[in-house]
């Protein structure tokens, strides 16, 4: 098994799911997301992958989320929200982010018991600084399990057993969302995000794989949020 599965066997991300329960899970199509989802898939756990399609996201995690549901064989449904309808989340408030976060895993959770399944699954890792991720308010308000951080994963681990498994998205560089580079309290337009994506597609030519993109976390901390306040939590 452990030949077969690489480091999976040694952090065992499955560890302590219930192999009756039928999963969902919340597939970005990046580096963490696409791990897990090889993992569950090879334990062979009953887990069915949606991706949430928004204008803040890069249309290649998209376009990589699809590929590897298909290579993999997994279910895979793909949800076209349109967020600059969603006017809260696009007055970009210092919890933006918490609001979008809820956006998301709400609209899975709807598509879930739809289908009927119970649990979502989300690839948030052991390295993701909780006070500069305001997914986790949102992941704990609605019951969000994170198995890759509960098996102490760090994005290193993800990557490195990425690697073992042959997944094309071992090395693929770290990518936050569009509206990080609109500056806070600036409403977030269409005209906004296509000027954040022509500066990441600037960006794209210059990076390596290890060169993350600083996360909203920084970002707002830079223009003066605290990172310790309820209401002006960052990603």
């Amino acid at each position: 098994m452990e030949d077969e599965l690489g480091s999976i066997a040694r952090f065992n991300p499955y560890a302590g799911l219930d192999r009756d329960a039928r999963y969902g899970l919340a597939f970005s199509g990046g580096v963490d997301s696409a791990y897990l989802l090889a993992a569950l898939t090879r334990q062979g756990l009953d887990v069915k992958a949606y991706t949430v399609s928004t204008a803040f996201q890069l249309p290649r995690d998209t376009a990589d989320a699809l590929r590897l549901a298909r290579e993999l064989g997994a279910d895979h449904e793909l949800i076209e929200v349109d967020v600059l309808r969603h006017a809260d989340i696009c007055a970009n408030p210092p919890d933006r982010c918490y609001l979008c976060k809820r956006l998301i895993f709400g609209t899975i959770l709807e598509r879930m018991r739809e289908d009927g399944r119970t649990v979502l699954l989300d690839a948030t890792n052991a390295s993701d600084n909780p006070s500069h991720r305001p997914g986790f308010r949102a992941m704990r308000e609605l019951g969000v399990v994170s198995p890759l951080r509960l098996a102490g994963m760090t994005k290193d681990d993800v990557r490195a057993a990425s690697r073992e498994l042959g997944l094309f998205t071992a090395d693929k560089p770290s990518f936050a969302c569009f509206a990080v580079h609109v500056p806070a309290g600036e409403p977030i337009t269409a005209e906004a995000l296509a000027r954040a994506a022509q500066s990441q597609a600037a960006r794209d030519a210059g990076a390596g794989a290890d060169d993350d993109v600083p996360d909203d976390g920084a970002t707002r901390e830079a223009a003066g949020y605290d990172a310790t306040s309820e209401t002006n939590e960052k990603r």
